[in-house]
């Protein structure tokens, strides 16, 4: 049945080039690559916003470490993705977003920063932030694909490895170096209605395939947690709600200040857009996380790992499906998965490579010229994806240590700074420099004196500090996000104020058809 998976996955491969071919000839300008001219409308958007959300790191990695952690509770990870992560953003960020960003004309989330606060050196920092931390997140995305690759295919050596990875890459690079945004935006559709009809098969097959629902929850009930306590995992909360809820914030309130999420903000045709688009996209994370995790919340009647054996949880979902699905289904998840992955790749690389070109190398051109700045972004978007390649050719990296990092420094950096600059106008330079220097030091003194291993004694400490497990990449990344908000409006009352008119100038795009 394997030449079902790969016709279905050629058939995926031609529309997608097909659509970067397409959108090719509507890419006329630099407005046009990175934003779709800002006449995207609410279907469209709302579901490039749930496709660049969810990827094989949700489907392979998060599902199977916090399915296999939390049991059936993991679905609330889903619901909160919906309402936190997804209806909430909308319905507070999109339609200021839409309005301050064209009537400043920012196309990028650190040209936003700039403008509103008045500060290139904003701008250069925000830019540079962007670029690294969002090369582990990519990483991880191809990771998570190459494993369920391996299933499909039967492959276990490192070159096959190596393999997949680079001809992912070469796919996503072609259509987002043809089309750009209006691109990445008509392809997430197709991969939306994809992943919608995919997520609902897979999870009726894993229940179905322990015995229906009522079966499966009491083979759950059946297995002891680490406490020795039966129940906890088919249990509404699950054995650890404290830190279960450490995910969700992580997972949900990271989308308020990652840049190629509220880059979709940006590119919405108007504020009628912005109101369908919160039902839709709402409806899609309900759909698309619920089911993930949800079917990550059984993944204990299909694997089993020895005592004292470490799990490997990005194998989890891959064994899961490979026992539970028919093997006509696999071509379909397969196709689910890949959909998943390249419409959060193709988000990344180009807010990367923009972000870059816009606010980093276009100050320093001698004149301004929109062919030289797409020729630099195509050319970027290349180097982008070859470092994440690179990167991620090291499979025993984690899946969602790498995503917690990258959420961690880019959303603990800017969630602050930017959601409070979209409504008042009291926030400081010096306010946003402390919550850039609080997201990317605590990120990065995490990752070298815990994430890296290297201080195990440190690590154990840490771990046992408190019922919230702050050795955990997680964990760490949810409370960064939280002090970003906390810390801006505190540093505000105590540094130097912002210029009245300038800020007043910003302000008056609320008042302004924008």
């Amino acid at each position: 049945m394997i030449w079902i998976t790969i016709v279905m996955l050629a058939v995926y491969i031609v529309i997608m080039l097909g659509i970067g071919i397409y959108t090719s000839k509507k890419t006329k300008s630099v407005s046009d690559f990175v934003l779709g001219g800002r006449g995207i409308g609410s279907w469209l958007t709302a579901f490039a916003y749930g496709t660049s959300y969810f990827s094989a790191v949700v489907f392979i990695g998060y599902a199977g470490q916090f399915g296999w952690s939390y049991g059936i509770s993991a679905a609330w990870i889903g619901v909160g993705n919906a309402i936190l992560g997804s209806a909430l953003p909308w319905l507070i960020l999109g339609r200021r977003t839409r309005m301050m960003t064209k009537y400043t004309n920012a196309k990028t989330m650190p040209e936003f920063f700039e403008k509103r606060f008045d500060s290139k050196g904003l701008k250069i920092a925000a830019a540079l932030i962007v670029f690294v931390f969002l090369i582990p997140y990519t990483a991880s995305v191809y990771n998570g694909l190459s494993r369920l690759f391996a299933m499909a295919f039967g492959f276990e050596s490192d070159a096959a490895y190596k393999l997949i990875i680079v001809a992912m890459a070469v796919v996503t690079a072609v259509y987002v170096i043809l089309g750009g945004y209006t691109a990445t935006a008509l392809s997430d559709f197709v991969q939306g209605i994809v992943m919608l009809v995919g997520i609902v098969a897979v999870v009726v097959c894993v229940i179905n395939g322990r015995g229906g629902w009522s079966e499966a929850v009491s083979k759950m009930a059946e297995i002891e947690s680490a406490n020795g306590a039966k129940g906890e995992y088919a249990s509404i909360f699950g054995p650890d709600p404290i830190n279960l809820i450490g995910v969700v914030v992580l997972t949900s309130l990271g989308t308020w200040g990652l840049p190629q999420m509220v880059h979709k903000f940006y590119a919405i045709k108007d504020n009628d857009a912005v109101k369908k688009g919160t039902i839709i996209s709402t409806i899609f994370a309900l759909v698309v996380a619920g089911g993930s995790y949800l079917m990550g919340g059984f993944d204990r009647l299909y694997n089993t790992v020895a005592e004292g054996e470490t799990p490997v949880y990005d194998n989890m979902v891959p064994v899961m499906l490979e026992k539970a699905l028919p093997e006509i289904l696999i071509g379909l998840v397969v196709v689910l998965v890949l959909s998943a992955s390249m419409s959060t790749l193709s988000s990344l690389v180009l807010t990367s490579s923009s972000t870059l070109t816009i606010d980093f190398v276009k100050p320093r051109m001698k004149k301004e010229n929109e062919k030289q700045e797409m020729l630099i972004m195509r050319i970027l978007i290349a180097v982008f994806l070859v470092i994440s390649v690179v990167i991620a050719f090291n499979k025993n990296a984690s899946i969602t240590t790498l995503m917690s990092y990258s959420w961690g420094a880019l959303a603990g950096g800017f969630l602050g700074p930017y959601m409070w600059g979209l409504f008042s106008k009291k926030v400081t330079k010096a306010a946003v420099w402390t919550s850039f220097v609080l997201g990317i030091g605590l990120t990065c003194a995490h990752m070298f004196l815990i994430g890296f291993g290297l201080f195990p004694e440190l690590k154990a400490a840490v771990a046992g500090f408190c019922p919230l497990n702050l050795a955990s990449p997680i964990n760490l990344g949810a409370i960064v996000m939280i002090l970003s908000i906390v810390i801006v409006p505190i540093v505000s009352m105590f540094t130097k104020k912002p210029d009245a008119k300038q800020v007043d100038d910003v302000f008056k795009c609320y008042t302004k058809e924008a």
